[in-house]
């Protein structure tokens, strides 16, 4: 049975992330550790995630790249898994992620959130100018499924053949747009609505919000330069798949479940 390790980023959010931990320890799968990292809070966040038996690393430098990265960087489990500290998991949510990463090849799994507040109307909106889009739009550059950040899972081997290049110095990227961009286009990710989780309905707040994390996508696209290409990750997706078609690839057998070597390139 895999080791799972859970990664929280936090700043100031005591009140969602007691909801989250609670939701961790009503996992039907047992995890072994959940690393909590807090980003600089001035409220009792940290002292939370310490009641609830979590791992606190304490991250000064603002940015949610970089608190996320130090968490996965610090995780021991076979797998890591992200949550938001608003994240309220259902109790299989670690059992079916760790289903999934088991199927041949696929190196990262994903879900959707769906608001935890409003009615059927504010979902919709959600769905529809929020999570939607994000899919599909997001989908169509890389090339491939994309990670939502509130709701992830990887093998440790994904993180450690693409740490050092995500830009987790960079505080304006949106950092799971970045993740997902370093995962090689001919990698196999998965999103499956069995991994939905409710989420807070922030990113709707207001005008601000919506623009600063449209800024935010935009950013990381231009930063990652010719990694972000869709024309050539999309012919990256073909050639490999080409190859396997005709035998002439070192793409993953059947079995193999990490990141093969010529994808480790930099």
């Amino acid at each position: 049975m895999p080791k799972v390790s859970v990664v929280v980023p936090v700043l100031d959010d005591a009140e969602h992330l007691a909801r989250c931990l609670d939701a961790l320890a009503a996992q039907t799968h047992p995890v072994a550790e959940v690393v909590v990292v807090d980003n600089g809070s001035r409220d009792g966040s940290a002292d939370v995630a310490r009641a609830s038996g979590a791992v606190v690393l304490h991250e000064p430098v603002r940015g949610i790249a970089r608190a996320s990265a130090r968490g996965y960087d610090h995780a021991s489990g076979d797998v890591i898994a992200r949550l938001d500290a608003d994240t309220v998991p259902p109790p299989g949510w670690v059992a079916e992620a760790v289903r999934l990463l088991g199927t041949p090849g696929v190196v990262a799994v994903t879900g959707p959130g769906r608001p935890s507040e409003g009615g059927r109307v504010l979902r919709r909106v959600w769905d529809g100018l929020y999570m939607g889009p994000y899919f599909v739009l997001v989908w169509s550059a890389l090339g491939r499924p994309p990670l939502f950040g509130s709701a992830t899972a990887m093998w440790r081997d994904t993180w450690t053949a693409v740490r050092d290049r995500v830009h987790r110095d960079d505080p304006e990227v949106h950092d799971d747009v970045d993740l997902s961009m370093q995962l090689d286009p001919a990698w196999r990710v998965l999103v499956d609505r069995a991994l939905t989780v409710e989420v807070s309905a922030r990113p709707l707040s207001g005008a601000a919000s919506v623009a600063q994390r449209t800024r935010r996508a935009f950013h990381t696209f231009r930063v990652n330069g010719r990694r972000a290409n869709p024309v050539r990750r999309w012919a990256r997706r073909a050639r490999v798949a080409l190859g396997a078609r005709t035998g002439a690839t070192s793409a993953p057998a059947a079995t193999t479940r990490t990141p093969p070597p010529w994808a480790r390139r930099r």
